[in-house]
């Protein structure tokens, strides 16, 4: 397959910047995959499973939540508010973070709260599921 310049950039900094021959990534319109030559292009990421596969054959799976998927010029940006390869993620925190959502949201007090304990919720169970994933 052949390579394209990747860039995946969070708040933290560069997760990741090189080749890839190709990119899956959750956005809110479904998953959706990027390969070399791919037309310009932009769309809003969801929250979900990001997957890497490197000219060399390594695939990188992360767990990844809001901003922006973009392909210009036959480069690739990712932009995510968060991205966690699934190596670096904690378990036990990720199911913490679960039960607490759980009780935010049964306790929501407003439309806000709810959104807010959802989407919390949300990301704590793409955590857990890419973390268990084989």
């Amino acid at each position: 397959m052949t390579p394209f310049k990747l860039t995946v950039m969070t708040p933290d900094g560069i997760a990741y910047e090189g080749e890839a021959v190709s990119i899956i990534a959750t956005t809110d319109e479904g998953e959706v995959q990027i390969l070399a030559r791919h037309a310009d292009y932009l769309a809003a990421l969801g929250t979900g499973r990001v997957k890497l596969e490197l000219p060399d054959g390594t695939v990188r799976t992360a767990a990844s939540s809001g901003g922006f998927l973009t392909v210009q010029n036959g480069e690739v940006t990712l932009s995510a508010v968060t991205f966690e390869y699934k190596e670096d993620i904690d378990l036990e925190r990720a199911l913490r973070a679960e039960e607490r959502a759980k009780k935010e949201l049964s306790s929501a007090k407003d439309a806000r709260d709810e959104r807010l304990a959802r989407a919390r919720l949300n990301r704590a169970v793409s955590r857990i599921r890419i973390a268990r994933e084989k």
